[in-house]
């Protein structure tokens, strides 16, 4: 059934702002920026993962009623590169929880805005979670709002907003998203 709040979602999606200005370049880079991000994440290189963001930087994690409300609470927020070596260190030495393997699979970046230092683009995921002797399950699922900054190490994330669907998450998060 069609409701005019799914008519006017629908409409606010076909007019979504867009990039004009994108080369296949800078796409490129993009999309190899979330594969790497991706490989970091599902191969465990915790210690790599802060790296690809700025010193100063957002990495949230939010339920999608709280950002579509505009609510702050966040089921994560870091605002700095030294927060997220923090995590990584919680990771490995002191959260205590049953080990399983993470699957990012990232969609096709929207880019949204693009100048000569910055992109902006939100970007669907899904991870999938297997732990020993059980089937796979969809872990987290929703859209990334990136902020990214052209540096001269390559592309770095000033912010990182996960945006996921359910409100419930299984457990607790331990890994990035």
């Amino acid at each position: 059934m069609t409701t005019i709040a799914t008519l006017a979602h629908v409409h606010a999606q076909a007019n979504a702002p867009r990039a004009t200005e994108v080369t296949f370049a800078d796409y490129y880079a993009l999309v190899e920026l979330n594969a790497r991000y991706a490989s970091v994440l599902d191969t465990g290189d915790w210690d790599a993962w802060p790296e690809f963001f700025e010193e100063v930087c957002r990495y949230e994690l939010v339920p999608r009623e709280n950002h579509e409300r505009r609510l702050p609470l966040a089921l994560l927020a870091f605002e700095s590169k030294g927060m997220l070596k923090d995590r990584v260190y919680g990771i490995k030495e002191t959260l205590f929880f049953d080990p399983y393997y993470q699957r990012h699979i990232i969609g096709t970046p929207l880019i949204t805005y693009i100048d000569d230092s910055v992109i902006e683009a939100r970007t669907n995921y899904a991870v999938l979670r297997t732990k020993s002797e059980q089937a796979t399950d969809v872990y987290n699922a929703g859209f990334y709002i990136d902020r990214i900054r052209r540096t001269e190490q390559g592309l770095r994330f000033e912010s990182r907003i996960c945006v996921y669907d359910s409100e419930m998450v299984p457990n607790s998060i331990i890994y990035p998203i």
